[in-house]
């Protein structure tokens, strides 16, 4: 299959790079001051990968026909990024947003079609330190697609590209327990300013997860999907000095994907007359400290 990578940060630049290197069609969709950057390779530091170099070509525009359009930036980047990729051009590709929180989807969905996309989500810790530049650090990298016709070839590319890949049970539960997973932890490793492992060890930031795991997990249930909460904070001691990508993003005095992520649970709480006060606590530290 022919692919485009929307978004060539942490996740788009290793997927992309994976699947080049496996002697796939890419191009990588770069707004015009990175594509200016891009010298035509992509080097990737990899723990999963392993290091390496492959070429890739960029444009600023999907300009030729693809099969799949991999959408990933930042869901701060969203609306910008997808001015690089006209509904007219799309054709028959298969839009597969790997971003994080739920609400993208009706986005996508409302400006290229129901049948068009296909949503998945990703776990790994990776980031773009330059333009072309990958270092993928987590000792894992794994994704899973919804249900879907064209998911199983999709899935195959990915796991012979060397990455691990999975179709979901349902759309609702690989958003949602993603979100339940990711929500807590990016929350409050971005208002402690720390990795995972001190989270877990100071006994009142990990009641702060938990609390806030458990309320993400009553919200998935009313939307039908069972979470597993024990074993989700079992991985998480186990994650060590894990950091969320938000985290990153403050350090660095960059935008935060605090409404995607908070903002997303917050607003399903409310559907369903939930209540959420740790996860509302959390989000309103960040947003103190940061506004």
């Amino acid at each position: 299959m022919r692919h485009a990578v929307l978004g060539a940060g942490g996740v788009g630049g290793l997927l992309g790079a994976a699947l080049a290197r496996d002697g796939h069609d890419v191009v990588l969709l770069l707004r015009p001051e990175s594509h200016a950057r891009f010298d035509g390779r992509l080097r990737v530091e990899s723990e999963v990968l392993g290091d390496f170099e492959v070429e890739v070509p960029a444009a600023t525009v999907l300009g030729d026909a693809v099969d799949v359009i991999w959408v990933t930036p930042k869901a701060t980047q969203l609306e910008a990024a997808l001015a690089l990729v006209p509904p007219e051009r799309i054709g028959e590709a298969m839009l597969v947003p790997l971003l994080n929180g739920i609400e993208h989807v009706a986005l996508l969905r409302a400006r290229f079609g129901d049948d068009a996309v296909l949503p998945g989500v990703v776990y790994v810790e990776s980031e773009r330190v330059d333009v072309g530049r990958i270092a993928q650090r987590s000792a894992f990298a794994h994704v899973e697609l919804a249900p879907h016709a064209r998911a199983e070839p999709i899935r195959a590319e990915l796991e012979h590209a060397g990455l691990s890949c999975a179709v979901g049970a349902s759309e609702a539960a690989i958003l949602w327990r993603k979100l339940a997973t990711l929500g807590p932890v990016a929350l409050t490793t971005t208002a402690l300013q720390a990795p995972l492992s001190a989270v877990m060890s100071d006994p009142v930031w990990r009641r702060r997860i938990e609390s806030c795991m458990r309320e993400v997990a009553a919200i998935a249930a009313a939307e039908g999907v069972e979470f597993d909460v024990d074993r989700a904070l079992a991985a998480c001691e186990a994650a060590g000095d894990l950091r969320s990508s938000m985290q990153k993003d403050r350090a660095a005095g960059l935008p935060l994907e605090l409404d995607a992520i908070g903002g997303g649970v917050l607003r399903a709480a409310e559907r369903h007359g939930i209540a959420a006060p740790a996860t509302q606590e959390l989000v309103e530290l960040i947003a103190h400290d940061t506004g």
